[in-house]
C-alpha cells in the first residue's frame, strides 16, 4: 500500500508520520497510520515513541538505540523499519521547511537547486532551517526517484499587505529581504480550512488564532487570509515562548553587546534558549510544570505568558477592525485552562465571555452561547498539512 512519510526535523527531534493514499481524496480522509518522534538527538538520551492512529502506544524494534543518536542515524533507523513492513511502500516524502524566504510561496517539490536556495536562508532561521533540511540528502541516496516535498512555515503569511510586513529600516534593508515573513504558517492553515467544520454558520470573517506551544504566536486571519501575525524576520519575535524571549526592545540588546560584551553566540544562547518562561520562572520550559508549582517565579511567569498574549490579541484585532472568533491551539492552546481562562479575562473588553465549565473540560466551544466573540478549542495538525500538500505536488491525489 501506497504511503506518505512526513518529516518535522529539528535539532534535537525528527518527528514523523505516515499517512496512506488509499481512500485519502480529502485532508479530511487524509490519517495517518503512525506518528512517532525521536527525541534527545545530537547529545541527549536518545528515545523514540511510536503511536497508531487512535494514539495509542505502538511497541516496535528499529534496533538498539545507542548512548548518542545523530540525525542521520535516525533516518536510517527510521527508513530501515519501513522498507521491511511487507504492506508498505513509499510514494513521496513531505518536509516542514520553516523558512521559504520571498521566492517560495507554495509547497514545491525538492531539487539539488531549490536545496541550495533554501540552504541559503539558513541565517534567516540558524537555529531551524539546516535542521529542516538535513533529511533530504539521506532520502535521495537511498531514494534517489522518490517525490520530495518541501512545505513552508512562511508561505500562509506571503500575502499580507505590505504594511503589516514592513520594518522602518533604511529602504536598501527592506529590498534585500529584511522584513516580518511569520512562522507556524503550516498549523493556521490547517486550522483555516477546518474552521466551517467547527464554528458553522457563526461569524469568521475577523478571526485570531493562538499556536501556542514551546513556540508561540498569534494569527489575524480575515476572511481566510493571514493578514498579521506575532513573528516577524525570526521565529523569537511576539510573545514570551518555553525559552525564547519574544520581543525585546533593540536597545537592550545593543546594551547587552556594547556595556556587558555579550558576544553574538552568548546572545543567541541567551535569547533562544535560556529565556520565555524557563528565564522567568528559573524552574521550567514546560507550561504543566509551572501551572503544577507553587513557586511565585511559576506564577509570575505563566502571568506574563498570559498578559503579552492579551496584547497581542489587542494588536491582532486592531489590524482586523474587531474580532469575531478567538481560536486556540498546540500544545498550551489545546490543554492548558488556567492560560486559556487567563487570556480570556483579558479579552472581555473585547465581548469575550468565558464559559469557565466549558474551558475545564476542553470542550470545542469555551465561550458563552451570549459572548460577542466566540472562543474555541481546535487541536491543529501540521504533520496531516504536510502530507496533503506532498500528495498533491506529487499528483498523487
Amino acid at each position: 500500500m501506497s504511503h506518505i512519510l512526513t518529516l518535522n526535523s529539528g535539532s534535537s527531534s525528527l518527528k514523523f508520520a505516515l499517512y496512506p493514499l488509499a481512500g485519502a481524496d480529502s485532508l479530511d480522509t487524509l490519517t495517518p497510520r503512525y506518528r512517532g518522534m525521536f527525541s534527545g538527538l545530537n547529545g541527549g538520551t536518545p528515545r523514540l515513541k511510536l503511536q497508531d492512529s487512535e494514539g495509542r502506544p505502538v511497541a516496535v524494534d528499529m534496533g538498539e538505540l545507542p548512548s548518542r543518536l545523530e540525525l542521520p542515524d535516525a533516518m536510517a533507523h527510521l527508513l530501515s523499519w519501513l522498507e521491511d513492513l511487507p504492506d508498505l511502500s513509499l510514494a513521496a516524502v513531505g518536509h516542514r521547511v520553516v523558512h521559504g524566504g520571498r521566492d517560495y510561496q507554495q509547497p514545491v517539490a525538492v531539487t539539488p537547486e531549490i536545496t541550495a536556495a533554501l540552504g541559503e536562508l539558513e541565517s534567516l532561521a540558524p537555529l531551524h532551517q539546516p535542521f529542516c533540511l538535513a533529511p533530504v540528502a539521506p532520502l535521495a541516496e537511498r531514494h534517489p526517484d522518490m517525490p520530495q516535498v518541501a512545505c513552508f512555515d512562511t508561505a500562509f503569511h506571503a500575502n499580507q499587505p505590505e504594511v503589516a510586513r514592513q520594518f522602518a529600516l533604511p529602504r536598501e534593508m527592506t529590498q534585500r529581504g529584511l522584513v516580518r515573513y511569520g512562522f507556524h504558517g503550516l498549523s493556521y492553515d490547517y486550522i483555516n480550512r477546518v474552521l466551517p467544520r467547527h464554528l458553522g454558520d457563526a461569524r469568521r470573517e475577523r478571526v485570531i488564532v493562538a499556536h501556542l506551544g514551546n513556540g508561540a504566536s498569534l494569527c489575524a486571519i480575515r476572511n481566510g487570509t493571514s493578514v498579521a501575525t506575532t513573528m516577524g524576520f525570526t521565529a523569537i519575535e511576539g510573545m514570551p515562548m518555553g525559552t525564547r524571549s519574544g520581543s525585546l526592545d533593540p536597545g537592550l540588546v545593543l546594551h547587552l553587546i556594547q556595556q556587558e560584551g555579550m558576544s553574538a553566540e552568548a546572545l543567541t544562547e541567551t535569547l533562544y534558549k535560556r529565556s520565555g518562561l524557563l528565564g522567568v520562572s528559573g524552574i521550567s520550559s514546560d507550561m504543566r510544570e509551572l501551572l503544577a508549582s507553587p513557586a511565585p517565579e511559576a506564577r509570575e511567569a505563566v502571568d506574563l505568558y498570559a498578559y503579552r498574549a492579551v496584547c497581542e490579541i489587542g494588536s491582532l484585532a486592531a489590524a482586523l477592525g474587531g474580532l469575531d472568533q478567538l481560536v486556540f491551539t498546540a500544545g498550551i492552546g489545546e490543554h492548558a485552562a488556567p492560560v486559556r481562562e487567563a487570556i480570556c479575562r483579558g479579552c472581555e473588553w473585547l465581548g469575550l465571555e468565558l464559559d469557565s465549565d466549558a474551558n475545564q473540560r476542553d470542550t470545542d466551544q469555551i465561550s458563552t452561547a451570549d459572548s460577542r466573540v466566540g472562543a474555541w478549542v481546535i487541536p491543529t495538525d501540521e504533520e496531516r498539512m504536510i502530507a496533503w500538500y506532498t500528495a498533491q505536488v506529487a499528483g498523487l491525489v
